[in-house]
């Protein structure tokens, strides 16, 4: 286990959060291109401010990442104890969704997957995953053949398709998150033609 970082002053933790927004703002404009002198003109700091809260630019991905994750993790955890197991499945993955919608920054994760507090941080969510699966497949809210790691794979999955037209709705991704949602479901389920994958 990484050792805990020590509370930053509170200077310096608005500092470290005006920055990091500024990152995903041209992140998601820019790409994974976007520089460290980008980021910090959008933050109206020095780039030696940026250097000195994140050492290179992957240090920066990584604690934007891990904070994405933080937050479903804690939503997750919230969910579990919620009493319909096939409701909170779906809520989670209506969270996962809209905060993507919000701003999709997943072409960022293929880049922290040597972080290890960012690997701790994805093990722990999908650890959490599984269980919200398979609480609600003991209800029955969706089919006995699903497993953490299928839902896992799908959580971007309403964002990226309608990512595919020119002009989406705000909302349509609700659509598509409804469908396969309702391919969860035992209701008409066909057998899969390949198990379901392992997490890596």
């Amino acid at each position: 286990m990484t050792t805990p970082a020590r509370p930053l002053r509170a200077d310096a933790a608005h500092n470290r959060a005006l920055l990091m927004a500024a990152a995903e703002s041209e992140f998601a404009e820019r790409g994974a291109t976007a520089s460290i002198a980008d980021i910090a003109r959008r933050a109206g700091v020095a780039k030696g401010t940026v250097f000195r809260h994140f050492a290179t630019k992957e240090d920066l991905i990584a604690a934007i990442i891990g904070e994405h994750l933080r937050a479903l993790s804690v939503v997750a955890r919230q969910l579990l104890e919620a009493a319909d197991p096939g409701a909170a499945l779906l809520e989670f993955l209506t969270v996962a969704a809209d905060k993507q919608q919000r701003r999709d920054l997943s072409f960022l994760q293929a880049l922290t997957e040597s972080d290890p507090t960012v690997g701790e941080l994805r093990e722990q969510l999908h650890e959490e995953v599984e269980q919200l699966v398979a609480r609600a497949r003991r209800s029955g809210a969706v089919r006995s053949d699903i497993s953490g790691t299928d839902v896992w794979v799908l959580l971007c999955a309403p964002i990226h398709a309608v990512g595919y037209l020119a002009n989406p709705a705000p909302d349509l991704w609700r659509r598509y998150l409804a469908l396969i949602f309702d391919g969860l479901r035992p209701e008409g389920a066909h057998p899969l033609p390949e198990p379901a994958p392992d997490w890596p």
